[in-house]
């Protein structure tokens, strides 16, 4: 096998485990959507205030922008998989997934500040939702660049370790 089909081979894997993670999202971010566009519908959806108005749009707005970020990685793949080399697809697919889960992010935490603030207060609504987004926050960002970085290190520590050996 030459060294570029191993090369195409890891790209391949790449953009297989990335619409496998696409996948896991898929369904929540469908349910919401549904549910959110069903709510104007109710019959209690008249009592919510102006302002919840505003951030039941918004929330919709994001969960709509969520969708079509986290779909588009497969459209993209099938209208440029003959003209558009495997990395550049990985690449720009990986992008809009990472932008789709920040629409997540900004779509969950407005839904569950939206409920909150009805059925609670808006002083508990902000409270909960704080402590949710730093909780999506840290397991979505800064666990993965922590590992990341901790990986990097682990790395260098082992190629200096590799150049010091024999060094008197």
């Amino acid at each position: 096998m030459a060294a570029d089909e191993k090369v195409e081979d890891d790209w391949d894997r790449r953009f297989v485990e990335l619409l496998q993670e696409l996948r896991v999202v898929q369904t929540g971010i469908q349910i919401l959507f549904a549910y959110l566009l069903t709510l104007p519908f109710s019959n209690r959806f008249g009592d919510v205030s102006p302002g919840q108005k505003v951030i039941y749009v918004l929330v919709l707005a994001a969960t709509a922008t969520a969708s079509a970020f986290l779909i588009a990685p497969v459209s993209y793949h099938r209208l440029t998989r003959a003209a558009v080399d495997k990395r550049r697809i990985v690449r720009v697919a990986g992008r809009m997934a990472q932008a789709g889960l920040l629409m997540l992010l900004l779509a969950v935490g407005g839904s569950v500040y939206l409920v909150m603030d009805i059925v609670l207060s808006n002083g508990w609504a902000r409270a909960i939702t704080g402590v949710l987004a730093a909780l999506y926050i840290g397991l979505w960002y800064v666990l993965p660049v922590w590992a990341r970085l901790a990986h990097t290190r682990l790395k260098a520590d082992e190629a200096g370790a590799k150049h010091t050996v024999g060094v008197r």
